[in-house]
């Protein structure tokens, strides 16, 4: 689940990643996978910000990429 403080409007690369549950590596990744359309779109990224929609949207990515249980639908 995403630890989201209301008050706060933006999330640095660290933040975004310990918020959403995950390495800034797989962080990277998500994003490389589903937004970026070259691997030199990601050079700013370490000076990235992050608001709290992003979040949201990278967490369905993410959970969308892991392995689900046997049995679930």
């Amino acid at each position: 689940m995403i630890t989201v403080k209301p008050h706060k409007s933006q999330y640095s690369e660290t933040e975004a990643a310990e918020a959403l549950g995950v390495s800034i590596d797989e962080l990277r990744r998500l994003i490389r996978h589903h937004i970026v359309g070259a691997e030199d779109d990601l050079t700013p990224l370490a000076q990235a910000n992050f608001q709290p929609s992003d979040l949201l949207l990278l967490k369905i990515l993410a959970g969308q990429q892991r392995p689900q249980p046997a049995g679930s639908c």
